[in-house]
């Protein structure tokens, strides 16, 4: 469905901003000219620890939870909004799992990955919207944070195997495998092992809520202060602090989720977001950020849009026996360039495609929400 302009024009541009470059950053670093040459902070590390790339889905995870902040902030009618949050979680679980299977003559149906992007943010959505619609207050948010935080910890250590944080030995695959059966978890690992797997998204929802009472925190009936922004930061500090503490017992670990992760990127994120109301709320010095503004405003369509031509790219238009994202590789940008540059460049060039079909609606004014 579509906002008014007037909707628009209210909305906080920290937070568009701070959407815009996560939209950015997830486009580009699904996007190389080709996986052979990929600049070491646009990888995933493989298993524990965190790199640049680590830190684009859990932010987007957070600003579900900033938006929320706002969109939440009168609950009067629980049934109403109960049923928008299932409605749009399970519409969102659905776009994901046809997106999965597009362009749908490649895939047997029987072998479509169940789990993913789009489903984990529905499932977070899902379940920290009925956290904050039942528990308002702030007290009893910060405990469900931490309660699915440690649920999540204890499930992983008790009923893992003897290395309960490896891929191997880990019983959140086990979970999926239960509940999807092994032809339709993810095999990127070579093992059937879903990073966007049910287990981890306990304490995805968890970062949610960590966004959420962020999110109240600042925009409270006392609007944007400057000190807030400076306990904001000490508490930035602190949780990148803790998270690393942590880590030594729990180990930072994107594909598993895990509670160190979720703490040690949320401290992160405050630090960004911190640094954006400063900028952006406070000095009013927006000029640098038109880019992720048109970005920010359509953040889940842009990402849509983003898989759908990379697939049509790849397995429907080929040149010369090629498929079109492969040929434009190897005949434009790296004859002409260093490879892991020119396969940086296409990223670039691939994102900014992709904001331009995003500029159009901006130039509407419409906010396309799903």
């Amino acid at each position: 469905m579509m906002q008014s302009k007037e909707n628009i024009n209210s909305r906080l541009l920290s937070i568009d901003v701070f959407r815009g470059i996560t939209i950015f950053l997830m486009i580009m670093v699904n996007t190389p000219g080709s996986w052979d040459y990929v600049y070491a902070p646009l990888r995933h590390s493989f298993w524990h620890g965190c790199t640049l790339t680590d830190l684009v889905f859990p932010s987007f995870i957070f600003v579900i939870g900033l938006s929320m902040s706002l969109s939440f902030k009168k609950i009067k009618d629980k049934k109403k909004i109960l049923r928008n949050l299932l409605r749009r979680s399970i519409l969102i679980f659905i776009i994901g799992v046809l997106l999965n299977w597009f362009p749908f003559f490649n895939t047997n149906i029987e072998d479509v990955r169940i789990l993913g992007v789009l489903q984990r943010i529905a499932l977070s959505y899902l379940i920290a919207g009925i956290i904050v619609v039942f528990f308002i207050k702030t007290r009893f948010i910060i405990i469900s944070s931490l309660f699915l935080l440690f649920v999540h910890w204890i499930i992983l250590y008790y009923y893992g195997g003897s290395d309960p944080y490896s891929l191997t030995g880990n019983i959140s695959k086990e979970i999926d495998i239960l509940f999807f059966t092994e032809s339709h978890i993810y095999k990127g690992f070579n093992i059937p092992f879903d990073p966007e797997g049910i287990l981890g998204t306990i304490s995805s929802a968890s970062q949610v809520l960590l966004g959420f009472l962020t999110g109240r925190y600042i925009f409270n009936k006392r609007g944007i202060e400057q000190r807030k922004l400076f306990i904001l930061a000490v508490y930035s500090v602190l949780l990148i602090i803790f998270g690393l503490m942590w880590n030594v017992l729990y180990p930072i670990n994107k594909p598993l989720w895990t509670g160190s992760f979720v703490i040690y990127t949320t401290g992160i994120f405050l630090v960004v977001f911190t640094l954006l109301i400063w900028i952006i709320d406070i000095k009013n010095r927006i000029s640098w950020s038109f880019l992720f503004i048109v970005f920010g405003r359509n953040s889940l369509i842009s990402y849509l849009l983003s898989i759908i031509c990379l697939k049509v790219m790849i397995y429907i238009i080929t040149i010369d026996g090629k498929s079109l994202y492969v040929w434009l590789f190897q005949q434009i940008f790296s004859p002409l360039l260093n490879n892991y540059f020119a396969s940086f460049l296409y990223a670039i060039s691939f994102t900014l495609f992709i904001w331009a079909f995003t500029y159009i609606l901006f130039l509407k004014q419409k906010i396309i929400k799903i």
